[in-house]
């Protein structure tokens, strides 16, 4: 290439950088001229905006994201972050995104498993709730308003200040969002017990497409609906749940059993399969599987085998956590010894994986120990797969060494719920739902492609073995792998490719509620609820 073609070319890309942040500087000034139309002074914006230019930008940005696998630096950039700090800064910046044209993110713990609540491939913004956090428990009527930029373990340490006889069923990760957790369902270890998140959403405050805020009785029952599992991010921003609180008892027991092939975990999974949506509504089982390998001093090489580990909590003394497991799931072999007693909240702290003694005021902090690169996939499992089956699926997992699964418990209060009552479909029928998951340390795109191809082919694998036509997802556990939309013309066909696999036959009535409230789509993004098609 000639020197002239070279400085050419030089010229050229300094232009469109040059253009590329002139750019984002019209978007900024027209964002804030709107703003300031809006009510929100300069003072204001100061605070809680964040462009490019500004120097906490990639700090804001990257405090909130959970999977290494979108820090890299090729990974699209939001034109501004907002962070606000009151309901009106949050009806502003939605008015003024939609008057500039300008796609917004909603983001309130960075826990979407594929980036979609801080990631695209179009200019955009991050709306970040963050700063939303406020809760306010009411022991006497037993409910809470929670914002939706609270955490989990925010929640579950209000609800302890207050009582010790109250918990609220939701996820063992502390560090999830409100928003997003309970607006997808929200799925945690007492549903067999009482169900999920949504299942004890009594109220909800949203912020719609032309900036109003709305209550229950002012968005209606549709709306109401359709924010208790199918995704608030499509419908407006949520600003705020208010949940019914459940009775927990002083002591609850959790134990934890592993098992390697050559302890008979085959035979154990098998037989856990016929009992674990008919055991005692009290029980949780979760069941986690990952390729192992056995440490030999006689082997040159150290053979690899499966383990299986049963991680349990049951809503009572161990004793009778003893009794129930005698009498369903004798096989396992519990003991005394096996079993902790403890309260829900030091349970809290268990499933969290924190040591033994550790303070309950960790649940306040925010931020996770250590990030990496991860990809999540899900499945549904609706009749017992056979020992032989098991068999090949060990062999399966020991081939590609890497992804683990998590069997998760159904039945109970699960299956007494309508798969209709709300967005949530996936209820009676199910015996357990399936989590696949792979990390790594390693950067670059070569890792990823290995480590996701990875998990893909053992998801391939289990096509025989799990819900059919069609294959259920879990929407909380986002994959984009099962379709996405351009939100061109044709999203309600490309939005239902991936909209009956989350909702099933809820996908149409959450159609209709889209078309409702936000008839342009100005809430969308990649496995967004369409409008139906004009």
């Amino acid at each position: 290439m000639s020197r002239s073609c070279c400085r050419l070319l030089s010229l050229l890309l300094g232009f469109l950088i040059v253009s590329s942040y002139a750019a984002s500087d019209s978007v900024y000034d027209n964002f804030l001229q709107c703003l300031s139309d809006h009510s929100i002074t300069s003072h204001q914006a100061s605070s809680i905006f964040y462009a490019r230019t500004n120097s906490s930008f990639t700090n804001v940005l990257q405090s909130y994201i959970r999977n290494e696998r979108f820090k890299a630096p090729s990974t699209p950039k939001p034109l501004i972050i907002v962070t606000p700090t009151d309901e009106s800064q949050v009806q502003a910046t939605i008015i003024c995104s939609r008057e500039i044209g300008i796609q917004l993110r909603i983001r309130s713990g960075g826990h979407d498993y594929d980036g979609l609540s801080y990631v695209s491939d179009v200019p955009f913004f991050i709306l970040d709730m963050f700063n939303l956090r406020s809760i306010n428990v009411n022991i006497r009527d037993e409910t809470a308003w929670v914002q939706s930029g609270a955490t989990l373990g925010e929640l579950y340490y209000r609800i302890w200040e207050k009582s010790r006889v109250h918990g609220f069923p939701a996820g063992v990760c502390p560090t999830l969002g409100v928003g997003g957790h309970l607006s997808g369902g929200g799925y945690g270890n007492m549903l067999r017990k009482y169900g999920l998140s949504v299942d004890h959403i009594v109220d909800a405050q949203i912020v719609n497409v032309n900036g109003s805020i709305l209550d229950r009785p002012s968005m209606g029952e549709d709306l109401f609906w359709a924010i208790r599992g199918g995704g608030g991010a499509s419908f407006g921003v949520i600003l705020s749940y208010k949940i019914k609180l459940v009775r927990v008892p002083e002591i609850v027991t959790v134990f934890r059993v592993e098992k390697t092939l050559a302890e008979n975990a085959t035979d154990l999974v098998y037989k856990w399969q016929h009992i674990t949506d008919k055991i005692h509504n009290d029980l949780f089982m979760r069941l986690l599987v990952q390729p192992i390998t056995v440490k030999s001093d006689k082997a040159e090489k150290s053979p690899k085998t499966v383990r299986v580990t049963f991680i349990s909590l049951f809503l009572g003394d161990a004793t009778r956590v003893i009794s129930v497991m005698n009498k369903d799931f004798p096989e396992l072999g519990l003991k005394k010894e096996d079993c902790r007693e403890m309260s829900w909240i030091e349970s809290v702290l268990y499933w969290a994986n924190f040591d033994n003694g550790t303070s309950v005021n960790v649940l306040l902090n925010r931020t996770l120990s250590s990030v990496k690169f991860f990809k999540v996939k899900s499945d549904y499992v609706q009749k017992p797969i056979s020992k032989d089956d098991l068999e090949g699926l060990w062999k399966k997992i020991i081939e590609l060494g890497k992804p683990g699964m998590v069997f998760n418990s159904y039945g109970g209060r699960m299956s007494e719920i309508p798969a209709s009552e709300t967005p949530f479909p996936h209820r009676g029928g199910n015996i357990f739902k399936i989590q696949y998951s792979v990390s790594w340390h390693e950067e670059g795109a070569e890792a990823d492609k290995k480590y996701v191809n990875l998990i893909r082919e053992l998801h391939s694998y289990m096509t025989p073995f799990v819900s059919m036509s069609p294959r259920g997802a879990f929407l909380n556990y986002r994959d984009i792998d099962i379709g996405i939309s351009q939100n061109g013309k044709d999203s309600y066909q490309e939005g239902r490719v991936y909209g009956v696999k989350y909702f099933m036959n809820n996908f149409e009535r959450l159609v209709k509620v889209k078309t409702a409230v936000d008839p342009q789509n100005f809430f969308r993004y990649e496995q967004s609820i369409p409008p139906l098609p004009y």
